[in-house]
């Protein structure tokens, strides 16, 4: 059977990991839109709709250890280059799993399309939702092979006081299907890290996301 990135990041989800061999598996995109590289521990997926061969050559061309290469900024370059796209920088990819009950925080839909933080989580995912709450912002939608992402804000008045961790523990408990909820944290947000792991989620890789240009 072929391997797909939703195969594989549903196994991560329930702790099934691919070998810690050293190697790097190719797969297909999972849509037009998101193409990239999710590292685990000693084993790398690439996934982009280009000739698996041409991956396997630029790997072979970065001068670092194989078990470094598809994280490493001139393989990161060559994919850019080749498919003409771009990032914004390399994340630490989490999940947690759904939880019963009400969320831990008042939050009230909000249903605009034109809103600003609709509109912008429009543009990384499908099937968005997006809360507010009294000083902050949660959202829901289905991101890279169609797993469920939260993302949330929090305005600076209302930092340091907990509302980040129940807004990250909140989307547990709205994720649809019960099926587990990701997020992703760039890896120098160590505030961002430190309130996510609060709240249940934790590290499974390192992930760059490319997006077509605009």
């Amino acid at each position: 059977m072929t391997e797909t990135l939703a195969g594989i990041l549903e196994a991560a989800a329930e702790g099934r990991f691919p070998p810690d061999d050293g190697t790097t598996t190719v797969v297909a995109q999972p849509s037009a839109r998101d193409a990239g590289v999710v590292a685990f521990t000693a084993h790398s997926v690439v996934f982009v709709d280009e000739d698996p061969g041409w991956v396997r050559r630029a790997l072979a061309d970065v001068d670092t250890d194989e078990l470094a290469a598809a994280m490493n900024p001139t393989f990161l370059n060559a994919m850019l280059v080749r498919t003409r796209r771009r990032m914004d920088t390399i994340d630490l990819l989490t999940v947690a799993s759904s939880l019963d009950g009400p969320p831990p925080v008042e939050l009230t839909e909000i249903e605009d399309p034109e809103h600003p933080r609709v509109r912008r989580a429009l543009a990384h995912r499908d099937d968005v939702r997006v809360w507010a709450a009294d000083g902050g912002v949660l959202v829901l939608g289905r991101g890279v092979a169609g797993r469920w992402e939260a993302a949330i804000e929090v305005e600076p008045a209302e930092r340091h006081r907990g509302l980040g961790r129940l807004l990250a523990v909140a989307a547990r408990h709205l994720v649809p299907g019960g099926g587990p909820v990701w997020s992703q944290q760039a890896a120098g947000n160590a505030r961002s890290i430190r309130t996510f792991q609060a709240a249940g989620f934790r590290p499974v890789g390192g992930e760059a996301l490319m997006v077509p240009r605009p």
